[in-house]
């Protein structure tokens, strides 16, 4: 089997090493110039003030400014759908920031992030979630999210949405779940609605080209009329998670009603996590980590290869075929302070196709005795 060119290989079983691509910051310096002492207060001051994180004239706009948006509206929903959303936080300083706190001001939400430590560059995100089941008509809520690192702040964000109660879907969303790549998969949902003989449900808009969506009348009497939505994701669909709105167009005054779409693609074989934050470290500190490959069946790990080549990152390769494999790897950052990224490239025995996945992180200046 040729390799690919310009790579570090392993070979298993023995312990292995693949390099580092890194982005080296410079650190600044004094050019080896000898200082007076008002100079080197001044200079002190300068790096203090480097170093200090977010600028202090806003409470709290310093961390405004690493979401993606400072409100939201989802809309006219029907009753019982799974109403849901993601916003984003980005770490854009070079210090870490932590989350200390993450609520809601109405019991008809409710908010979880998916990590609360976020490194330099790193990105987080909060899902807020609406009850439609126990509340309706307009609902008004706040999410406030609280940071105690580099420096105290507190972000509220306005929510708001209009639950209908003439119109319940049931389930509350088109969940496909796992789905094997290449294969078919079909979700049914219930319309019902209350209230006038002659209401319609006019059309279905999917933006998606993987999915399809069909919806069939299936009673209308004594002011209830009730439909049946069938979603199917075809086999061109590609491997990953998906995540879509479809919209019900109906013939009310506010005609649109949104459905969530959900399904995870999978591969033959996957690994995970496909990207590794390691976070900020130490010049010399070795950090260790697990990368898991899966597949329906058993399978055998040929290679791994990464871009570079100064040994900065280690692996010991499996030697037998096993349907989940477990990866143990190891860094040890080079002295070259910055940010780093790494692409690995998995080579499975009798897959045409190789796996990849990356690490990615900061490394920190050397501290000087």
């Amino acid at each position: 089997m040729s390799h690919l060119p310009g790579r570090t290989v392993l070979n298993r079983p023995c312990w292995c090493i693949v390099g580092l691509t890194r982005r080296p910051v410079s650190p600044a310096g004094s050019g080896g110039r000898r200082l007076g002492f008002g100079r080197v207060a001044a200079a002190l001051a300068v790096l203090a003030a480097s170093l200090a994180g977010p600028p202090a004239a806003s409470a709290q706009g310093w961390a405004e400014k690493m979401f993606d948006k400072l409100t939201h509206d989802f809309g006219v929903v029907a009753r019982g759908a799974e109403v849901k959303h993601r916003i984003r936080i980005r770490n854009i300083y070079s210090q870490t920031v932590h989350i200390s706190n993450v609520r809601t001001t109405c019991g008809c939400s409710a908010a979880t992030p998916d990590q609360t430590t976020l490194a330099p560059g790193e990105t987080a995100s909060v899902e807020i979630e609406m009850d439609t089941r126990r509340f309706m008509r307009r609902k008004d809520s706040n999410l406030i999210v609280t940071f105690d690192q580099p420096r105290y702040a507190e972000v509220r964000i306005p929510v708001t949405t209009y639950i209908r109660s003439d119109v319940v879907l049931s389930p509350g969303s088109a969940g496909f779940g796992n789905v094997d790549a290449g294969s078919q998969a079909v979700k049914t949902l219930d319309i019902d609605y209350a209230g006038r003989s002659d209401w319609k449900l006019r059309d279905v808009k999917v933006d998606n080209a993987h999915l399809d969506a069909r919806v069939v009348e299936t009673r209308r009497e004594a002011g209830r009329v009730s439909y049946q939505l069938t979603l199917t994701l075809k086999p061109t669909a590609p491997v990953g998670a998906l995540a879509e709105q479809i919209t019900l167009v109906t013939d009310d005054e506010n005609p649109n009603i949104p459905v969530l779409v959900s399904a995870r693609v999978e591969a033959d074989i996957t690994i995970t996590p496909d990207a590794v934050s390691l976070g900020t470290v130490a010049p010399g500190q070795e950090k260790t980590f697990n990368v898991v490959v899966r597949g329906r069946k058993p399978f055998a790990i040929e290679k791994i290869e990464c871009e570079s080549a100064d040994g900065a990152f280690k692996v010991r390769l499996p030697a037998v075929e096993r349907p989940v494999h477990v990866l143990p790897m190891s860094f040890t950052p080079p002295t070259a302070p910055g940010k780093f990224t790494e692409e690995f490239t998995v080579t499975i025995a009798g897959r045409s196709e190789p796996l990849t996945f990356r690490a990615y992180g900061q490394i920190l200046e050397s501290r000087v005795q």
